[in-house]
This record gives C-alpha cells, structure tokens and sequence, in this order.
C-alpha cells in the first residue's frame, strides 16, 4: 500500500506559513491599537482632573494648569486621529488574515478530497485482491473435492 501524497503540499505550506504571518501582523496591529487606546484614556482622565478650574490657587497656577488642559486638548486629539488610523489598520489587516485563511482552507478541502479519494480506492483496490483470494481458495477447494 504507498502512501498519500498531495501534489500542491509546498503550496498549502507556504499558504499557512503566510497565514501565521498575517497572525502576527494582526496580532501586532492589535496591541498597537490597544496602547493608543490606553494613552488616550490616560490623557483623557488627565485633562478632567486638570481642566477644572481651582479658585484657590493663584493666577499663575491657573494660567500654568490651562496651558496643560489646552496641550492635553490637542493631544487627545492627535491620539483621537491616531487611534483611528490604527483602527482601520486593524481592519486591514483583519481581512487580510481572512483572505489568508480563505486561501489555506481552499488547499486543504483539495488535499482532504484528494485523500479521501486515494483512501476510497485503496480500499476498492484492496477489496478486489481480497476477492481474487477468496476466488482462487475457492477454486482450489473445489478442485480438491
């Protein structure tokens, strides 16, 4: 009995190879995202706890806290303008992992029927020999009676 072999095996190879890259691009892609989030979170609990203003203090430490409030401002929006950008990169790269996958499954539904065809007549091939035994013992049994 030889054994299965799939023609295209190099390809379904490089195809998951490719697929495990676009993971870790995307997983990558992720945490960068993830990091932009959090900064701008930091920035934004930042600018509540500085942007109130405090009669108490003097005219330079409020002149001094709404300088920080208005660089805190731009920012957050700098971060804001950031996060989507890394946002739609994401995205980006969610589909591309997707049309990977896409391609590895499509090599791997052909190389499972392939297989499964090699088993079917392997088995019919296996089954006709099995046959051609019981023929010829039975033949022979018949010749010595």
């Amino acid at each position: 009995m030889m054994a299965f072999n799939f023609r295209l095996q190099k390809l379904l190879d490089i195809r998951c190879d490719k697929e495990e890259e676009s993971k870790r691009i995307f997983k990558k892609s992720q945490e960068e995202k993830i990091k932009v989030e959090n900064r701008l979170e930091e920035l934004k609990k930042n600018y509540n706890k500085y942007s109130k203003i405090d009669f108490n203090c003097s005219g330079l430490q409020r002149k001094i806290r709404l300088n920080y409030s208005n660089a805190l401002a731009l920012n957050i929006n700098d971060t804001s303008v950031e996060l989507e950008n890394k946002i739609r990169v994401l995205e980006q790269k969610r589909e591309e992992l997707k049309q990977r996958q896409i391609e590895r499954k499509t090599v791997e539904i052909l190389k499972d029927k392939q297989q499964q065809a090699y088993i079917k007549e392997q088995k019919l091939i296996e089954q006709k020999n099995n046959d051609e035994f019981a023929l010829y013992g039975f033949i022979r049994n018949l010749k010595n009676k």
